[in-house]
């Protein structure tokens, strides 16, 4: 990789900032878990489901910064919005539903007169998102992105502004 790619991966703060959207939304359920269940869980770090949703974070703010970069009013925003909304639904419909259906088999599993060396090993469960869950992470994501990108920019921006990168070029 050369480093004009490698400066150019650092200089997109669209990229950056959608990310750091969705580490916030995944910090967050660290933190509920803390507050609300007063348990030490870091495990929901890197799981999915739960409040509140990261993938709707990263993908409105990722698709809020494009548009504030590129125009909200080109293809490259529309593809964008729809994949989210493609995403947001798939979060509160499709996955929500499967684990729906992974809880009720795991139901029947718990029910069974099975032994217990035999029982397959239970289905995950917490899969998708409520739409209280998809909202709040929808809702993050431009939070976070939009007013990292105006007033930090990039990262590229950041270090060179904090003095730890020189300009390039």
């Amino acid at each position: 990789m050369s480093n004009s790619v490698l400066i150019g991966v650092f200089d997109n703060g669209v990229l950056w900032w959608g990310l750091a959207a969705c580490g916030v939304a995944q910090l967050s359920k660290l933190v509920i878990e803390l507050v609300v269940h007063r348990r030490w869980n870091p495990r929901v770090l890197v799981e999915t489901g739960g409040m509140p949703s990261s993938h709707s974070a990263l993908l409105t703010g990722t698709t809020a910064a494009l548009g504030w970069v590129q125009g909200f009013e080109g293809p490259l925003f529309a593809l964008a919005a729809v994949l989210c909304f493609v995403v947001l639904y798939d979060a509160s419909g499709v996955r929500r539903a499967a684990g729906l259906t992974a809880a009720r088999v795991n139901e029947m599993g718990d029910n069974s007169m099975a032994s217990a060396a035999s029982s397959p090993k239970p289905l995950k469960e917490n899969l998708g998102h409520t739409r209280l869950e998809v909202l709040i992470g929808a809702l993050i994501g431009p939070l976070v992105a939009l007013p990292g990108l105006v007033l930090a920019g990039s990262p590229l921006h950041l270090a060179q502004g904090l003095g730890w990168f020189t300009a390039v070029g």
